[in-house]
């Protein structure tokens, strides 16, 4: 009865089944992230992550139909919790809102390393089925959403896709250029892709109403 007590009142054998398929899931999904990390998209495989994991190689197919999806399902994870981040600093007013969208982004890529090797193998070699770019391309519209929602806040007048590829670009930029700073520790890289983040939204904001060619 001890055990039985925790439980809601009206779980079912079925809801307890969903919450344990979703824990196994959740599981999976991290153990993906760490193998993305360490490796390219191209030379991960399932039955690594299922060590990682800790489950059999034919088990994690209960829960992935292939590897792709997988890559997918954990780089989606990062994206969306890059989206959110940004929607509280939106809700808070800020003046300095571009710049602090723009420190925000580098700097959850930086401390969530594991995300920026997922999302810099994707973009430079990972291949996937036409259903899981719908996917892709559905949260990578909500993140350039608001990086449009953003600039037009600060009465930016470029043509706002534009300027959101090349925000975006500039941003990753940085954090591909100085993620090995030669003679820099982790602090003090970190503290200079801020600075970094910050300039280019400042340089971005006075540029903003340039035309284009």
């Amino acid at each position: 009865m001890g055990s039985m007590a925790v439980l809601a009142a009206d779980e079912t054998f079925d809801t307890l089944k969903e919450k344990q398929y979703e824990a196994k899931r959740e599981i999976i999904l991290k153990a993906a992230e760490r193998v993305f990390a360490r490796t390219s998209f191209r030379k991960a495989s399932m039955r690594e992550i299922a060590r990682e994991a800790g489950i059999s190689h034919a088990t994690i197919y209960r829960y992935f139909p292939d590897q792709q999806t997988l890559f997918v399902e954990a780089f989606l994870r990062g994206v969306q919790e890059i989206v959110r981040v940004i929607d509280r600093i939106m809700e808070q007013g800020r003046e300095d809102l571009l710049e602090a969208v723009a420190e925000a982004f580098v700097l959850f890529l930086f401390d969530n390393d594991h995300y920026f090797k997922m999302m810099s193998n994707f973009m430079l070699e990972g291949e996937v089925a036409p259903p899981l770019y719908d996917k892709i391309n559905t949260i990578a519209r909500s993140l350039m959403n608001r990086f449009e929602t953003v600039l037009t806040r600060e009465g930016i007048a470029v043509p706002p896709r534009v300027l959101i590829h090349s925000f975006f670009s500039a941003l990753n930029g940085i954090l591909i250029t100085f993620h090995d700073y030669p003679g820099r520790d982790r602090a003090q890289i970190r503290q200079h892709v801020r600075r970094l983040a910050r300039l280019t939204a400042a340089v971005f904001k006075r540029g903003g109403t340039i035309e284009q060619n």
